[in-house]
């Protein structure tokens, strides 16, 4: 294991680049770290959620098979004294879980913990993380549009039951009505927490598990993110959509008439995970087929990360389950959700944009964005000041309170900071000043965003923001103004990977590629549970958000849609159609770039750009059954007692045959490349279904990375059944010019071609000690 550990951390410093040990809230905060929360009481016992990992029993430990002689157990391994305190004298059992894993959430102290370790069924535990919370036209840019295609096929995905744990919901907004939709199907089992009859047949479940609660009350959302989410991924029809005016259109989700089960167990203030796996065992429980989750931590084993052990619950059950990537790009190994069970979704953009445009003094122009387009703005110019001309750090960055008075003027204001985009806005305001430019760090290169600023601004990338930089200092009398264009729709560049968007390689997992897809992420419209008022101009109930967030709704969706067209799929079917067929170019037929405008390399870019309706028709797919993993496990020297906490099965890999993580039958392949042993030739196998027409032949098309070589037995896949399956072996050595280049990394592909499909394989090789 510690191998393991040293392999990876070795890769990150051969690419040169850092990794991050947080993930932001959202991106629109762009900074935080969330600790996991302790109390002490009076006599200084330091007591705090711990999650409890205990052995599965064998059936006949019980009388019944009731949840009550399970919890029962469970609260053996509890302290049999009460303390003399107050605090310790509260409830100590604050989940069970009973579907995707053996153990439970328990306020203890960690002498408790010590003491706990002693009893027989104990495997481990430790401290609850606090995780952070990591649309108009982007179904029309995905090929979805009504009465058509994969839409028309899946009927909207209706009959599908999407879980979406989150910060909750409004329920009454619009997106949530129940108009075309049909009663949920026979198998539900959930409830729905909030009063009357504001659930129906769109949402047809909402709990409240955050704060350790399961009947407290209704799962109201306070912070708007669990109501965009969900109205992203299976949001119903609603006319006029728009903010300001702005993307102005029919809002949909991606499943427009499937079915919504929510599951509050977030706040502004981060998603306990103890609430996430009690959410995610009652899910499973109630009947859910795709699960959604826009929040994730740091890289961690697989056995010590909450929503890893919740997700293979989860596929055991058959349930898909779809995980944001994490807004931490763009540095490398800085990936959220990287259990190969779990789809794990970056961010990219859409071809519209809300134009804002920079005109200087000089008549030079540069494009931005801005959500808030006043109509009244003058376009006379005005004297453009730098905010950190002073010197002063906090001032550049436009934090509050920093500026001094900039009446009248046009402010330059720095991104990041710890300052949240439309704070320094409001901070401009405050100073007097008539409007702003947000240029961009270096880091965040091209990538801009639509935000419903205060006051009249545009948000640039980089290399404007040094043009600008340097008009400024080049004239006595700096003057400019802002142009505002409004919706713009066509940017040939689109899909574009976004700066903020998590990327690989997996630290817990190299040899596994994440992320797996691409999808909408940036400044997408959605359901908004208040009115969006920026204390300038109008109200409205949509509003544009930006982060994988986002994204990863989108993907939930899609898969509903294809869980809806072939019930029969498992969850790792529906992950090979979508990363098999995804796009690797953008409008204008060039390869997808990311936010230096150059071409996006495979830790960004994982198979692609999700293309739905190739995703419903993929010719062959990868399939991978849950017992499959556990010779994966095996291979990452995890102990049988890991392992046990994963699957809930008993495990013993020294009667197991372990496999490399890159022999694991996924539709991309990791290769790492590392001393002179490992440069000999490396072997994996893959084993393809057929699930097109019976008779088919499929042809190999290799790009081979560079400085490796390749081969691949047998070249020819002839089907002549549905359903039929072939196993090819791949060979990858590496050359002596491997990694002497100073290029650690390199990248190509495995592809099948027939008459009628593309099945296309990513393929990563790092070069690890060459």
């Amino acid at each position: 294991m510690e191998n393991k550990k040293f392999l990876a951390f070795q890769i990150i410093y051969l690419l040169g680049l850092s990794f991050v040990l947080y993930l932001s809230v959202a991106v629109a905060n762009e900074e935080a770290v969330l600790e996991p929360l302790a109390e002490t009481d009076g006599e200084q016992n330091t007591m705090q959620t711990y999650i409890v990992w205990l052995k599965k029993p064998v059936q006949k430990y019980f009388f019944s098979k009731s949840h009550e002689d399970l919890e029962s157990w469970y609260h053996t391994f509890l302290p049999t004294t009460i303390a003399s305190s107050d605090q310790l004298k509260k409830p100590r059992m604050v989940h069970a879980y009973r579907n995707v894993a053996t153990g439970f959430a328990a306020k203890l102290t960690p002498e408790e913990v010590k003491a706990m370790e002693k009893k027989e069924g104990f495997l481990s535990a430790h401290p609850e993380q606090i995780l952070p919370l990591h649309t108009t036209h982007s179904p029309n840019f995905l090929g979805l549009h009504q009465g058509l295609g994969l839409w028309k096929g899946s009927n909207y995905g209706e009959g599908v039951i999407i879980g979406v744990l989150d910060t909750g919901i409004s329920p009454d907004h619009p997106s949530f009505s129940d108009e075309g939709v049909a009663p949920p199907p026979a198998k539900w089992k959930g409830k729905c927490d909030f009063n009357g009859t504001v659930c129906n047949n769109k949402l047809i479940g909402a709990r409240n598990f955050h704060g350790g609660q399961t009947t407290g009350g209704p799962p109201v959302d306070d912070e708007g993110h669990g109501t965009h989410t969900s109205s992203t991924a299976a949001g119903n029809f609603v006319k006029g959509a728009n903010v300001f005016g702005m993307a102005n259109g029919t809002a949909s989700g991606m499943a427009p008439y499937a079915h919504l089960a929510i599951y509050k167990v977030c706040s502004e203030k981060g998603c306990a995970e103890g609430d996430i796996l009690a959410a995610l065992d009652t899910a499973v429980e109630d009947g859910v087929d795709v699960l959604s989750l826009s929040l994730g931590g740091a890289s961690v084993p697989f056995y010590a990360d909450g929503i890893a052990i919740g997700a293979f619950g989860a596929i055991q059950k058959g349930i898909f389950v779809s995980c944001s990537a994490g807004n931490s790009g763009p540095f490398y190994a800085s990936l959220a959700n990287e259990a190969p069970w779990i789809l794990t979704v970056g961010a990219s953009t859409i071809d519209r944009s809300i134009k804002a445009t920079a005109l200087l003094g000089n008549g030079a122009e540069y494009d931005g964005e801005s959500l808030f387009q006043p109509k009244d703005f003058s376009s006379k110019l005005l004297p453009l000041v730098y905010a950190g001309a002073n010197g002063k750090q906090s001032s550049a960055f436009c934090d509050a309170g920093s500026l001094g008075n900039v009446e009248g003027a046009i402010v330059l204001c720095e991104r990041g900071g710890g300052v949240a985009r439309i704070d320094k806005g409001a901070e401009v305001k405050r100073a007097g000043g008539a409007a702003m430019i947000l240029v961009n760090a270096e880091t965040d290169g091209d990538s801009t965003l639509a935000d419903p600023h205060v006051l009249p601004a545009t948000h640039v990338g980089y290399v404007a923001g040094v043009k600008i930089k340097a008009y400024l200092n080049s004239t006595s009398s700096p003057a400019a103004t802002i142009l505002f264009k409004g919706t713009v729709i066509g940017d040939g560049l689109a899909p574009k990977i976004t700066s903020f968007s998590s990327r690989g390689p997996s630290i817990a997992s190299t040899g596994i590629l994440k992320p797996d897809i691409i999808g909408p992420g940036v400044s997408i419209l959605a359901a908004w549970p208040v009115s969006v008022d920026n204390g300038t101009e109008g109200k409205a109930t949509f509003n544009m958000v930006s982060g994988t967030s986002m994204s990863c709704p989108h993907l939930s969706g899609i898969a509903a849609l294809l869980k809806g067209s072939h019930p029969d799929w498992s969850p790792a079917a529906i992950k090979s159609a979508i990363m098999t067929t995804a796009e690797v170019h953008n409008l204008e037929g060039k390869p997808i770039v990311d936010e230096t405008l150059k071409p996006a390399d495979i830790f960004a870019t994982g198979a692609g750009h999700v293309n739905p309706s190739k995703a419903n028709d993929p010719g062959l797919i990868y399939d991978t059954k849950p017992e499959d993993y556990i010779p994966y496990l095996c291979g990452l020297n995890y102990t049988d007692e890991q392992i046990q906490v994963i699957t809930q099965q008993r495990v013993n890999c020294s009667e197991v045959e372990a496999i490399p993580e890159a022999q694991l039958n996924y539709p991309s392949f990791s290769i790492i490349v590392g001393s002179s042993e490992d440069s000999k030739s490396q072997y994996y196998t893959r084993t393809v279904k057929n699930v097109g027409p019976a008779n088919s032949t499929y042809n190999l098309d290799l790009f081979v990375p560079k400085n490796m070589g390749m081969s691949v037995n047998p070249q020819v896949l002839k089907f002549t059944e549905v359903n039929q399956e072939i196993t090819f072996e791949a060979e990858f050595f590496a050359q002596d010019s491997a990694g002497k280049d100073g290029v650690p990394f390199a990248q190509g592909y495995l592809r099948w071609v027939s008459d009628q499909h593309s099945v296309t394989s990513p393929i990563s090789v790092i070069f690890a000690s060459k």
